[in-house]
């Protein structure tokens, strides 16, 4: 594991710093009135919760039980039981770092704190025969509050640690959590009713009740993240397939991929559909398995015959990957990718609204990535200027709302670099590369390169 940034180390020290005088306030504070019991049961309960993950795939999230004991712990032990539960995630059977599991306890005792504050300042209290409804609307505002700054304290780790902007980080990956964390916390209100002698009078014995049809779900989930998992091998496969014949696709697909998303995110496409849509990005280009290795593999100029037989990859990738199921829309993204609004680009012509969503998101990133890649006749644009090239373009050939919707994206994100040392300083710039070297001309991912080939209005019509 790479060391962590001096700032992020800074801001785990300053989360610990203000988490263990408070956990141990709590202990000296409310350790009279805590029944070691019941907090002897909610830990091992929160130590299993916490040791029995559930990975999703990328872009989805930790299903975490733990928050089910750490809620019930309000109305059962009080605040001060709530804040000395915290710790024991500590215990948890975990491989982190110890940094980690650090701040881990650190930001849960925080949150924990500052729950039992929202709790008791609106007057929540030990369950009783009295206690509903009056206990509802506490227990609801420390549910959020605990939500938010749990969710705030892990968007600050990862901010400081991999310098992602917080905006982000909340809205990729906390915001998308948030439904299932406050779920799993109503859960933790019904344990505390069943657990309790004042209750259901259940005892214990309510974590069988409450917490096994959830650990019955969490695997359920555990086995659709592996099935992901199993689709994006399906997919790499395919890619690395086509990198082994095309070199200039090495990663290609990936990057198309991730600015896709980027772009869907940007216009708020639902996250299913950046799902299917971040497939379509990587299997853009995998009808190139059906041209001839030598016709993209070749340095001189391609005869119309050949650059015709590349022009078909849309069709051919359609063709070879119609049968996987679970591709569902992105099929008329890898088809339609090279279409353009003006109706000038191929496979069918399409223009306008016509175009897919998917496809007219693809064009884009497929554009902009290969113009900030280098190749064999000019180097890398910057990314300004390939966005700049993009605007350009925007109305005939791009989506102008895709392209803005990179450019704001962007704007917050820094792009890897591609232009490398295996650029020859000494070839054509982009100025001159077009009319320099001839396979310039049929370099159909590249906007100016390919208007080479693009008919007229006129002889269109």
């Amino acid at each position: 594991m790479d060391p962590l940034p001096l700032r992020a180390r800074l801001y785990v020290i300053a989360v610990g710093a203000l988490a263990l005088p408070l956990l141990a306030f709590a202990i000296v504070r409310g350790w009279s009135s805590i029944s070691v019991v019941d907090l002897a049961f909610l830990a091992v309960l929160y130590v299993i919760s916490d040791s029995i993950g559930a990975k999703g795939s990328r872009d989805t999230v930790t299903i975490a039980l733990g928050s089910v004991s750490a809620m019930a712990a309000l109305p059962l032990l009080g605040g001060w039981g709530a804040i000395v539960l915290a710790c024991s995630t500590a215990f948890a059977n975990d491989s982190r770092p110890l940094v980690k599991r650090f701040f881990n306890t650190s930001q849960l005792v925080l949150a924990a704190a500052a729950s039992a504050l929202a709790f008791t300042l609106l007057g929540g209290k030990a369950i009783s025969d009295d206690s509903f409804p009056y206990l509802i609307l506490p227990f609801c505002v420390a549910l959020a509050v605990h939500c938010f700054v749990n969710g705030a304290l892990v968007s600050g780790i990862v901010h400081f640690a991999a310098d992602v902007p917080l905006r982000h980080v909340w809205h990729g990956t906390i915001a998308k959590s948030v439904s299932g964390y406050v779920g799993y916390g109503l859960f933790g209100l019904l344990l505390a009713v069943l657990w309790s002698p004042r209750g259901a009078a259940v005892g214990p014995a309510a974590a069988l009740l409450v917490l096994l049809p959830l650990f019955v779900a969490r695997w359920a989930y555990a086995q659709y993240a592996e099935q992901q998992d199993a689709y994006d091998r399906t997919v790499r496969t395919l890619i690395a397939a086509v990198e082994t014949k095309d070199l200039y696709t090495r990663g290609h697909s990936e990057r198309v991929a991730a600015a896709s998303v980027l772009i869907a995110r940007q216009i708020g496409m639902r996250e299913d559909r950046v799902a299917s849509l971040r497939y379509a990005g990587m299997l853009h280009d995998i009808g190139k398995l059906g041209v001839p290795t030598r016709v993209l593999q070749k340095t001189s100029k391609l005869t119309e015959a050949e650059y015709a037989a590349v022009k078909l990859h849309p069709v051919r990738g359609l063709e070879m990957i119609r049968e996987i199921e679970f591709l569902g829309e992105a099929f008329a993204g890898i088809m339609h990718h090279h279409e353009r609004l003006d109706g000038l680009g191929y496979p069918m012509g399409l223009r306008g609204a016509q175009i897919p969503e998917f496809a007219r998101a693809i064009a884009v990133a497929d554009a902009f990535d290969s113009m900030t890649t280098t190749r064999s006749y000019r180097g890398a644009r910057t990314a300004a200027q390939a966005l700049e090239e993009l605007r350009r373009c925007a109305g005939s050939q791009f989506d102008p709302s895709m392209v803005e919707a990179l450019v704001a994206a962007l704007a917050d994100t820094v792009w890897q670099d591609q232009s490398e040392a295996l650029f020859d300083q000494t070839a054509p710039e982009w100025d001159d590369a077009y009319e320099q070297l001839p396979r310039a001309q049929f370099d159909h991912d590249d906007p100016r390169a390919s208007e080479t080939h693009v008919p007229s209005q006129s002889s269109a019509q």
